[in-house]
């Protein structure tokens, strides 16, 4: 799924890939026989079951496809974190550290790709298969005609592009970036012997430099509280050591952001955009029509009723949640995602603490970005680490050993 997305990428898929990987998981799963769940995941459970019957709200043939497109995803999440919640014996908290971190690096390479050609577009495989009527929609044209930037140059908002690769919009982007940047810390820490640990810690501040060119307000104040949050954790604990790295590590982002021009473009794109005012007038659009349909929502964004604005249901998780699964769906939903942020404060070591503190991340973060599918899936994969475990796991190897070693007495059954 992750160290091969610039493949899936190339060839127009992008995250659309992780379904039938998902269906590979599946098989894995089945084939373990014994499936094992925290108790809290009935949360996230009745979100999947109150999402399903919330399609009785959809009245288009389009909506529908979207709504079974999402729907999908949201199983892929669920199936991910299933799998790496029972995948005790291979997928380590390292091992799986090492994974997402190879992940921020193509997510870093992809800014600089954004940065270095941002009129770059190519046509992917995937609009060579699909029909016509397929590629006429928005979000499938944007899929098999990739860019790396977003960038609309028609629009009478004069701002330069903005670095999006590999995902289709630059708020992807820095969902991605900032809720990866805690963990990619925490691997640091636990290689902190090995040469990567040299490699990792020259990209961190690299990688500041798309990064900041996103000119992604939600992203700095997502990895601004970030670093606030375990900053003040470990202030209570007195762990001195961890206080003054993190104040270098302030330190390199101040001085990338003071070299990087990046504050005057801020500046600019402010001065041109009413992105916030128009944000908050389409919140209060999607609370009140949310008012008429509380229970079940209507399954799927719907256009606004101002001319111009965005689809009601956009811009934010938590606002396509509550209006295409109502009230009941958006109390599930973030429910699940603050129990599992609760329910991991108790980590400190290096990963736990960066699974722990990327989850609230996303909870403040899905306020405003669309964190489905990558965004939720690191959620996802965050909590299936650090969430506690009923027991420890099964060796499976050294039970085979054990069945080796004794053939020639009674089998050993293994559960």
């Amino acid at each position: 799924m992750f160290v091969w997305f610039p493949a899936w990428w190339l060839l127009g898929l992008g995250e659309m890939a992780w379904i039938p990987l998902s269906f590979a998981m599946v098989f894995y799963l089945v084939r373990r026989g014994r499936i094992e769940v925290p108790r809290g995941f009935g949360i996230w459970l009745l979100f999947m079951v109150w999402m399903v019957c919330s399609g009785i709200g959809i009245d288009t043939s389009g909506r529908l496809i979207g709504f079974v497109y999402r729907a999908l995803l949201y199983l892929v999440t669920t199936i991910v974190f299933v799998y790496v919640y029972n995948a005790r014996l291979r997928l380590t908290p390292r091992y799986v550290g090492g994974v997402l971190t190879v992940f921020w690096l193509i997510t870093m390479v992809g800014g600089f790709i954004g940065v270095l050609f941002p009129l770059l577009s190519f046509t992917t495989p995937l609009a060579m298969v699909l029909p016509q009527p397929l590629l006429d929609n928005e979000l499938v044209h944007e899929m098999a005609v990739r860019q790396v930037t977003q960038y609309n140059p028609d629009s009478w908002l004069q701002i330069d592009p903005r670095p999006s690769a590999p995902f289709l919009y630059t708020n992807g982007w820095g969902n991605v970036y900032s809720m990866l940047t805690p963990i990619v810390i925490g691997y640091m820490v636990a290689v902190r012997r090995e040469r990567r640990f040299w490699f990792l810690l020259l990209a961190l501040p690299v990688s500041l430099v798309p990064a900041l060119l996103t000119l992604n307000r939600g992203m700095l104040i997502g990895l601004a509280l970030a670093l606030a949050y375990v900053t003040v954790r470990f202030v209570l604990r007195g762990n001195l050591r961890a206080i003054l790295a993190l104040l270098g590590l302030a330190l390199v982002v101040g001085v990338v952001f003071m070299t990087v021009p990046v504050a005057q473009r801020i500046t600019d794109r402010l001065a041109v955009s009413s992105t916030t005012a128009d944000r908050a007038s389409l919140y209060d659009e999607t609370f009140q029509r949310t008012l008429e349909s509380p229970l079940f929502g209507y399954g799927a964004p719907r256009p606004s009723l101002k001319e111009g604005a965005p689809s009601v249901g956009t811009q934010g998780q938590m606002w396509m949640v509550l209006f295409s699964h109502g009230f009941p769906g958006l109390a599930f939903f973030m429910g699940w995602l603050v129990w599992a942020y609760l329910r991991t404060l108790h980590r400190w070591d290096p990963l736990g603490l960066a699974c722990n503190t990327a989850l609230l991340v996303v909870v403040v973060e899905s306020s405003y970005y669309g964190i489905l599918t990558a965004g939720l899936t690191i959620a996802m994969i965050a909590a299936a680490l650090a969430l506690p475990r009923s027991e420890p796991p099964l060796d499976v190897p050294t039970s085979r050993a054990i069945l080796k070693n004794t053939r020639n007495e009674r089998a050993v059954p293994i559960h």
